[in-house]
């Protein structure tokens, strides 16, 4: 069927290729030819622009060179006092030299120490004036430079932009004893370029060897006067190129996109350049095109249209007949899991009953079977009742009725922790990395099931990488706002990432590993339950798990649980402070199961209280209103008689507060709830050990200030 959609949609897909192909191909061979044209007309007229660029600023900076020979002819004998001397004559002279020359704004000569000794400009602007720090004056200085270009600066009134063109004012014997100043103003430059062809997008300018922009036209609005290092113009001139046409964005100048060229300026390191917008080019080959889409297009497209109306019909029919059979498919997962579920659920408590019964007759008889067989034959027993309790365990976790009891931990404390665990418990050529960001990563979750989770993953890791590698453990906080990794997830997350090195997982198989039962280990390596647990703790504890693998680096899974922002919990202290002073008192054990009363009875027997007996809610109510030297009530919450566990727990609390509450359960909806409400719940199976930890959670929530509990 699928098959059949594909080859029709396939179908109308070459028949809508088909009714573009011929007319496309040529379109796109005259607008290839038509855009070269275009191009190539206008990089013809950013030569010519060029050659018109280069002549005059070779003019003008040949004007300017002649400059220095005549000044320098002017001062030749002249010591720099005889100068200071004859300011008032040499400043005539300097500005008839610059009067002649319209590019000109001053002429300065300026002695070894950078003091101004005459100008040609008025005195005001000139009068005790050092420029020693200026690059032109330290580039002769330092050096003889040659011709040098200066920097851009406004004169002293601010109203003109000049750059000053220097040389070395030599002595005699070739010593270095000043320099001659040649202030330009670019305006002269501007005035020229406003000159030359003005077409649309059209640009010119001079540009120093490092970058700077000496001119420029139309001005614009510019962002930098300077070109970066990375640009392309900067690039080229840096490598040594003296000429080329390229396109560029030149975002930093005046962030418009550039078919720019340029050229050297003989013996300066100056160069001219000449650019048009792209974007004018485009709008003439944009017009060559119009001209051409008038013609054929409307017949081009009717045809076309037509066949893609044709086509998304198509699509939407098969599209709706793929959304209804994935419906189907998800529908019938949703059964197969929630009949998974109620099983589990069903079975769960009278399957922990019986291991209940199992493990503690188990303990009874260690006390009078001393022979190493019979006790062997007694840890295997143990061993398979505790296997039967981790399966029941990992469905209810798969099925989302485990019972947690949830806290809030820090992971950045957590997580470390857990490295040291699972470095005893990983093969030596396994490194393991954790990974913890700096923002809070608090979350409220059940402590063992969260261990469980990882534990599960890490062992998968283990045996996904038979030669070693690296198991990779993260966390950091994450929002799900705006995207949703399944229905009805939304808000701030902490992602626990554990990533492996290994093998990866088929794809094949992928879509199905978080099923129950489904596993590609070999007969008698695997449960198939590891991952169905980790997703299930993920959903129960209001998240979720994805999973991403590759055959080349290994896979991934990631939990999404809810961020807390309450404190951590802090640990409880050592139970042998409990344990120092034996319990005394009398327990009402309340158990409709006459076995698993039988197991009770002998734990609390052992644990040093005397036991009353009741067979359910009731008949423990009764016990209560009869006997008021019962210290501590033991209920199953799962009894028959119209009044079950829970309900028998906060009829105790009402009517007697100071008497503190133990519940237990092999499973019940009515467990997690019980949780919430403040109430101690142990889980069956339980032995001696457990059942002592929990009396003592259960006499401190009992002296902890009482809270408000939910209502119902």
């Amino acid at each position: 069927m699928r098959t059949e959609r594909e080859s029709a949609i396939r179908l109308l897909r070459i028949l809508m290729v088909a009714s573009l192909v011929v007319p496309a191909a040529l379109f796109a061979y005259v607008s290839y030819n038509d855009y070269d044209d275009v191009y190539s007309v206008a990089d013809e007229r950013i030569d010519r622009s060029l050659d018109a660029l280069q002549e005059q600023a070779l003019k003008v900076f040949g004007t300017v060179d002649r400059i220095f020979p005549e000044v320098h002819e002017v001062v030749r004998g002249m010591s720099d006092r005889q100068i200071i001397a004859e300011q008032s004559a040499l400043a005539v002279r300097l500005r008839r030299i610059a009067d002649v020359m319209p590019p000109v704004q001053s002429i300065d000569l300026i002695d070894r120490d950078g003091e101004v000794l005459a100008s040609s400009a008025p005195e005001p602007d000139w009068k005790n004036k050092n420029v020693a720090e200026r690059n032109y004056f330290k580039a002769q200085a330092e050096d003889d430079g040659g011709t040098y270009i200066g920097g851009l600066r406004r004169t002293a009134d601010g109203a003109t932009e000049i750059f000053e063109v220097s040389r070395r004012l030599a002595s005699a014997d070739g010593a270095f004893r000043g320099v001659i100043a040649v202030a330009v103003r670019p305006r002269y430059f501007d005035e020229f370029y406003a000159m030359i062809e003005q077409a649309p997008g059209n640009s010119y300018g001079l540009v120093r060897s490092d970058g700077l922009l000496l001119a420029r036209y139309p001005a614009g609005a510019l962002y930098s006067q300077q070109l970066s290092p990375k640009s392309p113009l900067r690039m080229a001139i840096d490598n040594g190129v003296t000429h080329g046409l390229f396109s560029v964005d030149f975002g930093e100048v005046d962030h418009v996109d550039r078919r720019v060229g340029f050229r050297k300026l003989p013996d300066y390191p100056v160069f001219a350049i000449a650019s048009i917008e792209r974007s004018a080019l485009r709008g003439q080959w944009l017009s060559l095109m119009a001209s051409h889409l008038i013609f054929g297009l409307p017949a081009t497209l009717l045809l076309f249209v037509t066949l893609w109306v044709a086509l998304r019909r198509t699509r939407r029919l098969h599209e709706e007949a793929e959304r209804r059979e994935l419906a189907e498919d998800a529908l019938r997962q949703a059964q197969r899991l929630e009949a998974i579920g109620q099983l589990t659920g069903g079975v769960a408590h009278d399957f922990n009953n019986l291991l209940m019964i199992v493990s503690g007759t188990v303990q009874r008889l260690r006390r009078y079977v001393t022979g190493s067989t019979e006790t062997h034959l007694l840890d295997t027993i143990v061993n398979a009742t505790r296997r039967g309790e981790s399966l029941t365990r990992q469905l209810l976790a798969f099925s989302r009725r485990q019972m947690l009891q949830p806290s809030v931990i820090d992971l950045a404390e957590w997580l470390p922790e857990l490295k040291d665990m699972l470095s005893r418990s990983l093969r030596g050529d396994i490194e393991i990395r954790v990974s913890i960001s700096q923002q809070p990563c608090a979350v409220k979750v059940d402590p063992n099931e969260f261990e469980l989770a990882l534990l599960n993953l890490a062992f998968n890791a283990r045996d996904a990488m038979p030669s070693g590698g690296t198991l990779t453990i993260a966390a950091k906080p994450v929002s799900m706002h705006g995207r949703r990794l399944e229905e009805g997830l939304s808000g701030e997350f902490v992602a626990i990432r554990v990533a492996d090195t290994g093998s990866g997982i088929p794809p094949e198989v992928l879509p199905r590993v978080f099923e129950p039962f489904f596993t590609t280990k070999e007969v008698g390596k695997g449960t198939g339950l590891g991952l169905s647990q980790v997703y299930g703790f993920a959903r129960q504890s209001g998240g979720a798990a994805s999973i991403t693998t590759s055959a080349r680096r290994g896979t991934a899974v990631t939990l999404f649980l809810p961020q807390s922002t309450e404190q951590p919990a802090q640990p409880h202290k050592d139970s042998k402070t409990a344990r120092a002073a034996p319990p005394a008192g009398t327990v009402l054990l309340v158990e409709d199961n006459a076995e698993v009363a039988e197991v009770g009875r002998i734990y609390f027997e052992q644990l040093g209280y005397k036991v009353c007996l009741a067979s359910s809610a009731q008949a423990g109510l009764d016990a209560l209103a009869k006997d008021s030297h019962i210290d501590i009530v033991f209920s199953d919450i799962l009894m028959p008689g119209g009044m079950n566990g829970l309900e028998l727990a906060d009829r105790v609390r009402r009517q007697f507060p100071d008497i503190p509450m133990l519940l237990t359960t092999g499973y019940s909806s009515s467990g997690q709830d019980a949780v919430r409400r403040g109430f101690q719940v142990l889980q069956k199976p339980y032995d001696l050990a457990a059942l002592e930890r929990a009396l003592a959670g259960a006499r401190r929530a009992e002296q902890a200030p009482p809270r408000q509990q939910a209502a119902g």
